[in-house]
């Protein structure tokens, strides 16, 4: 029932008159380490890109191509992050919101229409929510790729910072690699304190006389539109 990923959703807007829709995903939401990225695109409806669905169905060479494309093609798109440390003052529900708010505000043309997946933002823009949207609306499945993109090579960065934790394979996820790698070396302070997994490591660590693993002088480049 409407679940296919489709134009619809952008289609029923700019039939109530809407024109400058923007789709806004996040990603990272469940990650162990580094920030939470949100992107929002306002695709050009007169170019439609094929294959736009959720990232997380896609290969990532797959992923690589649409994300290029997107950029070259949709009418505005941007990426904002919040780091691990707001993650942990304020909560990831809250920071995914701040990431998706900070990312709209980078839009270089004002949406009048928000396309989101699952959440709504406090703003007085007209917003229509979407349970699992990036597998069902082509404007929240193209910003969750861009914003998917993004923080997968953020996560290659800092694997050469930190590469005992396999940051470029697991991308900061709770895998068993993962996992292992925070019970023998700890977390670093790019790890999210607020995260079971994490917190725990953490008070081994401090059980066992360690510090936390410290922030290279040279860190990784910012995301860029």
């Amino acid at each position: 029932m409407g679940r296919l990923c489709s134009s619809r959703y952008e289609r029923q807007a700019r039939q109530c008159g809407w024109l400058r829709i923007a789709g806004l995903d996040e990603v990272g939401r469940g990650s162990l380490f580094g920030p939470v990225v949100a992107a929002a695109v306002i695709l050009n409806p007169r170019h439609r890109i094929v294959g736009l669905d959720d990232s997380k169905k896609l290969s990532a060479e797959r992923r690589a191509v649409l994300a290029e494309r997107i950029r070259e093609n949709a009418l505005a798109w941007s990426i904002a992050e919040v780091d691990a440390q707001r993650i942990d003052a304020w909560n990831i529900y809250q920071a995914s919101r701040q990431a998706m708010a900070a990312a709209l505000a980078l839009l270089k043309i004002a949406p009048d229409y928000l396309l989101i997946d699952a959440l709504r933002l406090d703003l007085p823009i007209k917003q229509k929510a979407l349970i699992k949207g990036d597998a069902r609306s082509v404007s929240i499945a193209a910003a969750s790729i861009v914003a998917k993109v993004a923080r997968d090579l953020r996560m290659v960065d800092w694997d050469k910072e930190f590469p005992q934790y396999g940051l470029a394979h697991n991308k900061g996820y709770a895998t068993l690699e993962h996992l292992e790698a925070l019970r023998r070396h700890g977390p670093t302070l790019l790890h999210r304190f607020s995260f079971a997994p994490v917190r725990e490591a953490a008070c081994w660590a401090a059980s066992a006389r360690q510090e936390p693993l410290p922030l290279h002088a040279a860190e990784a480049p910012p995301l860029a539109e």
